[in-house]
């Protein structure tokens, strides 16, 4: 790896630049089978017709297991936010109908997001009543098949200098409620400390797509929770706390 320029770094694996390829590598915590379901996830994204980074490989290179991508040259959504700041509002504009697309298209055979939900809540630390509660609300959730992406953030968006959008990272990817996913883009504005970012998001998400803002709203707790079992203990405790508020006004 020492010819190759690392340019990302997330708990348990790294992302390098090789020339035209994009190499993640993956620590052994990593099982074979998620690193193959993300390959995969990514293909199946790509057939529904969205602009993402192509799999080249799928292989062990200097002895970690790694998924290789085209290289997509281009500057993301966060870059410029953080840039032009004056420009905020158009971004956020932009971004909310780049994730309204994602939204739009079918990919049938992906995970469904509410099994995920219902196995994530079950190992929370949150106690048998409160699981139990948020696996009631869950169950009365309209059942949706939209394309979820999971972890739709500005980072993730970039600016090709093909002149196109790329939307990157699918492996949190499935298919469910969209409402559920812009809860989870609200917490992740949040989670960065970026709270009028956040409510200007919601407000344009449920304006665009002529969604009642308390009803996204309501699957922000049950989103939380799921979300609880992974990040660190910062991020575990802010999202517990989220998932026991019990209503919006």
């Amino acid at each position: 790896m020492n010819s190759k320029e690392l340019i990302a770094q997330r708990k348990a694996k790294k992302i390098y630049r090789d020339g035209d390829r994009c190499v993640k590598t993956f620590e052994d915590s990593f099982s074979k089978s998620d690193i193959l379901n993300e390959a995969l996830n990514l293909a199946r994204v790509e057939e529904a017709g969205l602009n993402v980074p192509e799999v080249l490989d799928v292989c062990t290179e200097d002895g970690k297991r790694s998924i290789t991508y085209k290289y997509i040259e281009g500057e993301t959504m966060d870059s410029l936010m953080k840039k032009n700041p004056e420009k905020l509002d158009e971004y956020l504009e932009k971004f909310v109908d780049i994730q309204i697309d994602v939204q739009s298209r079918k990919c049938p055979m992906l995970s469904l997001l509410r099994e995920k939900m219902i196995n994530k809540i079950r190992i929370s630390d949150l106690d048998s009543i409160q699981k139990y509660d948020l696996h009631t609300r869950l169950d009365g959730m309209p059942r949706h098949t939209r394309l979820c992406h999971g972890d739709f953030n500005p980072s993730n968006v970039v600016f090709g200098s093909d002149g196109k959008v790329y939307i990157l990272d699918w492996s949190h990817a499935t298919q469910g409620n969209g409402s559920a996913d812009a809860a989870r883009t609200y917490l992740l504005f949040y989670l960065e400390d970026k709270k009028e970012v956040a409510e200007k998001y919601l407000d344009l998400f449920c304006k665009k797509t002529r969604t009642p803002k308390p009803y996204v709203q309501s699957w922000i707790p049950i989103v939380a929770a799921s979300q609880s079992v992974k990040g660190n203990k910062d991020e575990r405790e802010f999202l517990l706390k989220w998932a026991t508020v019990v209503d919006y006004v």
